[in-house]
């Protein structure tokens, strides 16, 4: 059996689970290879494909959803990567009843009021790593203005979303689900702390991603409630459950809200659980022999 595991050209061999998990699928029986996604001579058969470290999709995320609709084996697949590879989805969700963080979409041509009072972030529909995305206090209007026009210049829908202050102290949750269950929880730091304030990762064409400060984490009962509302609405909408998912949460006074839903090619943090390899190859493997 094997199974073609998906990076870009900057990480050949994967993320920093890649060793762990291909030698975790050859103790099942499992042949597992890399494989860099818009690599022009690579071909795509037979083999069940899994979307891993493919981080630089930003770039053209048109083109990797045309990649991903011309594999015909793939996990996650190809609908659900064209859903959730444009942040717009958080409509969906929302109007599903999934508590989400208070949203405006704006278009370029567009325009919306900027908050009146409190910190705000504004950040690009189709980012990864958390570039593009910049904090701002209610009186840095013009500063968070000229972010939104370099977004629209560039061609992207802009996300206006409140800052969740309380991250800056609880950080960040992210709940992993593999095969539809919950697998294990870690915390990230906040990815916009004070100091950036009135600033923003800058888009650039050579970063994939944002350092982020991990470390496991044991969900809440009501982080775990969320996650669990999130899996059944993907699983009314999909009629099945995907392999992996990853829900982001933020601390609120009212309880944990969803910051993002991770299911195109989310860093699963297997190192932080002592099973999740495992379990994740489990998952891999029953899949390919389905």
């Amino acid at each position: 059996m094997t199974v073609v595991l998906t990076t870009c050209a900057e990480l050949p061999d994967g993320d920093e689970d890649g060793d762990s998990l291909v030698a975790s699928l050859a103790a099942r029986g499992v042949t597992a290879r890399w494989q860099v996604w818009n690599d022009p001579a690579a071909s795509w058969g037979d083999e069940l494909v899994v979307v891993r470290s493919t981080w630089d999709y930003t770039r053209d995320r048109d083109a990797f959803v045309d990649w991903a609709h011309s594999v015909p084996r793939l996990a996650n697949p190809a609908d659900v990567i064209a859903w959730n590879s444009d942040k717009t989805y958080l409509h969906d969700l929302a109007d599903a009843g999934v508590p989400v963080v208070p949203t405006t979409f704006v278009a370029p041509g567009e325009t919306a009021p900027l908050p009146v009072s409190g910190e705000f972030v504004l950040k690009p529909s189709i980012g990864a790593g958390s570039r593009g995305a910049g904090r701002f206090a209610d009186d840095a209007v013009v500063a968070a203005q000229a972010h939104m026009a370099t977004l629209h210049d560039a061609g992207r829908i802009v996300l206006i979303q409140p800052y969740v202050a309380d991250v800056d102290t609880a950080g960040e949750t992210a709940l992993i689900y593999l095969d539809g269950r919950f697998s294990h929880a870690i915390r990230k730091g906040a990815m916009l702390p004070p100091e950036m304030t009135n600033s923003l990762h800058e888009l650039s064409a050579d970063t994939l991603y944002v350092f982020e400060q991990v470390q496991a984490r044991e969900a809440s009962p009501a982080e775990l409630a969320v996650g669990e509302q999130v899996i059944a609405v993907l699983r009314d909408r999909l009629g099945a459950d995907l392999l992996y998912a990853r829900v982001d949460l933020l601390p609120t006074p009212a309880g944990p809200v969803l910051i993002e839903l991770e299911i195109t090619e989310p860093s699963l943090f297997l190192s932080f659980d002592d099973d999740a390899t495992d379990r994740f190859a489990d998952a891999i493997t029953a899949r390919v022999s389905a």
